[in-house]
């Protein structure tokens, strides 16, 4: 697949983002392309890692659907509090959710539902796996000039067999609602919610196809979140120390096959958390900053379009 590349180049290739945003471009077919044929002049590193005050634990991030160059993200623990960025990572307001309470909120993804675009929030997190059931908080994207809003729908779910850590949920266009676990407490495996959600009730999650290997992933593999473009055609899962890209039709099928995977060891994050993929290719970044009183970090890389 590299042809006449050495390896030495190769070697350089896999650990350089500039591969990353390459393969990212609005052209979705250069994912599966030999990096030889990605035009990486076209595309560089949007900004130097940057800081996200009042964002210490930093968790997940999702592009906003309603709100153009507008994305989401939150701390995993304290108050319900939802932030807005700009596109830059610049923290452009707060949201405060009412009716609800903060367990281990390690997800966000925003997704279709009954009313348009609404944001999901996954109380998720089970560091010890002992929790009885989880939660995702649902409710419709707030407008860009609000600083409350309600949730509108709760949904609660318990694994089918037993429970996992997990900060990695998914939307996809058509409406699904998936979970990667974290590979902590077993393998690294995914579930789906029913389809018919009911606001309030306990639902059994589904395992869709096999785990992806079996026993614990080392600490590097273990998935810290995941997102589904906004064209719907790709499913991005990370770790602290790469990206891996899978085709959704496949994914979601439970086929854990990889079009692309991306070292991340260059791009100078603290504890890398979250990550989400814009309309124009563009992939943002989301960390802890490694203390409770250091701001977490935002990336950013920009695709040109050929």
């Amino acid at each position: 697949m590299m042809h006449d590349v050495t390896r030495s180049a190769a070697r350089r290739l896999r650990m350089s983002p500039y591969v990353l945003v390459a393969m990212l471009g609005s052209a979705a077919p250069t994912v599966a392309a030999a990096p030889e044929q990605s035009s990486a002049a076209a595309c560089r590193p949007g900004a130097p890692v940057s800081t996200l005050p009042g964002l210490p634990e930093a968790s997940g991030i999702a592009v906003s659907r309603s709100v153009p160059g507008r994305l989401w993200t939150h701390n995993d623990s304290g108050q319900p509090i939802l932030f807005a960025l700009d596109a830059r990572g610049n923290v452009t307001g707060q949201v405060r959710l009412s009716g609800v309470g903060v367990g281990d909120w390690e997800a966000i993804a925003v997704g279709p539902c009954p009313t348009g675009s609404c944001i999901h929030v996954g109380d998720i997190g089970d560091n010890n796996a002992r929790r009885k059931r989880i939660t995702v908080y649902r409710l419709p994207e707030p407008s860009e000039a609000a600083t409350a809003a309600a949730v509108t729908d709760v949904f609660h779910a318990t694994y089918p067999d037993g429970a996992h850590d997990a900060e990695a949920l998914l939307v996809t266009p058509a409406g699904d609602l998936l979970i990667v676990t974290k590979g902590d407490t077993g393998a690294v495996a995914l579930y789906r919610f029913p389809r018919e959600l009911r606001p309030g009730a306990t639902h059994q999650l589904e395992r869709v196809g096999q785990p992806r290997a079996p026993g614990k992933p080392v600490e590097s593999e273990r998935i810290t979140d995941g997102a589904v473009s906004v064209d719907g055609r790709w499913v991005v899962l990370r770790t602290t120390h790469r990206l891996t890209f899978h085709q959704t039709a496949e994914f979601v099928s439970g086929t854990w096959r990889e079009a692309r995977n991306v070292d991340l060891t260059t791009v100078g994050e603290t504890q890398g958390e979250g990550v989400a993929i814009g309309g124009d290719g563009t992939v943002y970044l989301a960390g802890e900053g490694g203390g409770k009183s250091r701001p977490g970090t935002f990336a950013r890389f920009n695709c040109l379009k050929p």
